[in-house]
């Protein structure tokens, strides 16, 4: 264990992130207009979105942005925002595209529901696909936690009418707080909470990982955080178990403290937010209801695997311990290689070995 507090760029406050802003990324005219020609160049060519490769969708000018954005993701504090992303007038298949081609310039895109899906729609609307018993797009408010894969990327495409505001928050801040006011806890986030599958496990998997998942492990200094509270619910329920009261007053600590360090801000149609799932949580306030389809809140969510993201002390199980089940967790070579329909090589102990 770490005893020592993290001083590294993954450190800082809500506060910190209003008074510099280096993290915001405004796109010009020129960037929108290179989007769209790199979209109908695709479309020329008639290619599907999984063979939307970075070098199928060429980025002269905003190609160094998503550049310098990984940078940020991999580096430094794990968080960055772009806006003026274009949706307004495309239909979903092109913002489809332009989204997924940008991304290609950041990482890997990795399929993250029950169909297989590289692009999520995060709705409470029709547009919802199948996603177990994972709670994604519903109104109530989104606790802040990770994702599955490297990073996670949202794009507004429409935002409910009372506008809730987005949510991120540095876990080495949480993870100087834990050193710093419940020492005592931090042997125990070490050691982890085993995860449920939110029923979305294959053929012949556990309903659980099987094994603990650190929500806090460390490799040549850095701090790596997986804290996703609905998952490691999930897995008590399919134990049939209660979480005790002393961890459950731990992660209600940390949830305490992710609030009181997290950056609150506003997220309009056309901004994407990209998260390192390793050094940031990210969530939401709660939204009203809405009946109408037409008015109803949209996002598009893409999972990155990223190379050479970060050093891990067990990559299997901090890395692909989690979201490496059913259809969650295949490339697009994966996918166009039938490889998502065979079992993947597991370990002795249930953890993932790629």
């Amino acid at each position: 264990m770490r005893t020592e507090p993290v001083t590294d760029a993954s450190v800082w406050t809500g506060a910190e992130l209003e008074a510099d802003r280096s993290w915001e990324y405004v796109l010009t005219d020129a960037h929108c207009a290179e989007l769209e020609a790199a979209l109908r160049g695709v479309k020329e060519r008639g290619l599907a979105l999984p063979a939307v490769t970075k070098e199928a969708f060429p980025l002269s000018s905003l190609g160094p942005v998503a550049a310098n954005i990984a940078g940020d993701l991999k580096n430094g504090c794990g968080f960055a925002l772009m806006r003026r992303f274009p949706v307004e007038g495309y239909d979903y298949a092109d913002i489809e595209l332009m989204y997924w081609g940008l991304c290609m310039h950041i990482g890997t895109g990795i399929t993250q529901n029950g169909e297989a899906g590289f692009i999520h729609y995060v709705t409470d609307g029709a547009l919802r696909p199948s996603q177990g018993k994972r709670g994604v797009g519903f109104p109530k408010e989104s606790k802040l936690h990770v994702d599955l894969m490297d990073v996670v990327s949202l794009l507004c495409v429409k935002q409910a009418p009372d506008d809730p505001p987005s949510r991120v928050a540095s876990t080495a801040a949480i993870y100087n707080a834990v050193l710093a006011q419940r020492p005592d806890g931090l042997a125990r986030l070490y050691e982890g909470f085993e995860w449920g599958r939110m029923d979305e496990q294959g053929v012949g998997e556990t309903a659980t990982s099987g094994y603990k998942v650190p929500f806090f492990s460390e490799k040549n200094g850095q701090i790596s955080c997986q804290y996703n509270r609905a998952w490691i619910r999930n897995g008590d329920l399919h134990k049939g178990r209660e979480m005790s009261q002393s961890d459950s007053d731990l992660l209600d600590f940390v949830d305490a403290v992710a609030d009181e360090v997290r950056l609150e801000f506003p997220f309009q149609p056309g901004d994407v937010q990209f998260c390192n799932n390793y050094t940031v949580l990210h969530g939401r306030a709660a939204h009203d209801v809405v009946p109408e389809e037409d008015r109803k809140r949209v996002l598009l969510r893409i999972w990155l695997d990223m190379q050479d993201v970060r050093a891990f002390a067990d990559e299997a199980i901090i890395r692909y311990g989690i979201g490496r089940h059913g259809q969650l967790g295949w490339s697009a070579d994966d996918i166009q290689s039938g490889r998502n329909e065979t079992a993947r090589a597991r370990r002795d102990d249930g953890a993932i070995r790629l």
